[in-house]
């Protein structure tokens, strides 16, 4: 006997709340049962892509709607923690976009809600679903890159500029998740520099360094203040160097670089060579990250199973972050991670 599908709602259709409402609508295992927004000109051109879906501006009508099943919290981000527990107390399953909260407190209080409530709550940390980010997470652990040196990662472009939060609270989440997963490990320090340029008080670009108990070091670049799209992440590793860049055609390109020493030396430049091989472009099935992420919702709510961007996962992103914030605003010095609340994420 088929499950009965369930019934979702959309909170939000700014430009990223209707790209989860093509998507919800396009899924055959689930139903896009209302769409919220209380400007009535996005809610009316989000629902011309989902027709039967009732439309509402405020979102109580869903918490009292036990038909509904699960919401997608995609309005903006100062509002996802209020929301998320909202609908959690109401019996929700919730997919809530990045970042969780604007504080570690609202982040651990949400968390805290999902587990009382019991249902599949998880962050829209999309990165993480990208077939690029799953191989690179196979290489690293299957020990073919050899130990990671450093990571360096770029996220900029011109526009959107955002009023209701700044580069490193919009395009931190998306390079902090894809580390997360990769190295699955906390920083221990958290230096960032950033400018104001457009708006006061709100930072355009934002230059983040991150050093790990193990070693390794990564450094951000976040910017709507810059003359191309750039989306790349290299990593540095001994035996390897990997790049992904989602704007190019091919996605990942693995370089056979580096250099070879010798276990025994005395005289570092004279035994140290030059490793230079061939690049290797691995055949990727692109699927788009988004449904493959809904899906994995989806699937989390028929079995029960613990999302793999979980709310721990958001709490760990949300403290990096507050960490960041806290060296901006001392003007950029290293600063020790929250060590409570690092504990409570992993």
């Amino acid at each position: 006997m088929s499950m009965p599908r369930p019934r979702l709602a959309v909170l939000g259709t700014g430009a990223w709340g209707r790209n989860h409402v093509r998507v919800i609508a396009g899924e055959p295992r689930c139903e896009l049962a209302a769409i919220v927004d209380p400007d009535r000109e996005a809610a009316r051109r989000a629902g011309e892509l989902a027709p039967g879906a009732a439309v509402h501006a405020e979102p109580s009508a869903i918490w009292a709607d036990a038909s509904i099943d699960a919401v997608v919290i995609a309005s903006p981000a100062p509002t996802h923690a209020a929301l998320a527990r909202r609908a959690l107390e109401a019996g929700k399953h919730v997919l809530v976009e990045k970042p969780l909260a604007m504080s570690v407190a609202d982040a651990a209080a949400v968390a805290g809600a999902a587990a009382a409530a019991g249902r599949s709550a998880m962050v829209g940390h999309l990165m993480v679903f990208h077939p690029a980010v799953v191989r690179l997470r196979e290489l690293m652990r299957s020990g073919a890159l050899g130990r990671l040196h450093y990571v360096h990662s770029t996220r900029a472009n011109l526009g959107r500029i955002r009023h209701d939060e700044n580069a490193l609270w919009s395009f931190g989440p998306h390079e902090l998740s894809m580390l997360d997963y990769l190295l699955e490990q906390m920083p221990v320090t958290i230096g960032a520099h950033g400018a104001s340029i457009l708006q006061p008080g709100i930072e355009d670009v934002v230059f983040v360094t991150m050093r790990y108990a193990t070693g390794e070091l990564a450094h951000l670049h976040l910017s709507w203040l810059h003359p191309r799209k750039e989306r790349t992440l290299t990593l540095v590793c001994s035996q390897k160097m990997v790049v992904f860049d989602d704007v190019a055609p091919e996605k990942l390109r693995i370089y056979d670089k580096g250099y070879d020493r010798p276990p025994h030396f005395t005289e570092f430049a004279e035994y140290l060579t030059l490793r230079d091989g061939d690049v290797h472009i691995p055949h990727l099935p692109m699927e788009e990250p988004l449904r493959l992420q809904l899906r994995h919702f989806l699937d989390c709510i028929a079995t029960g199973r613990a999302p793999l961007t979980d709310l721990t996962s958001g709490l760990r992103i949300v403290a990096i972050l507050a960490a960041a914030q806290r060296s901006l605003a001392l003007g950029g010095p290293p600063v020790p991670l929250d060590v409570p609340a690092a504990q409570q994420a992993r």
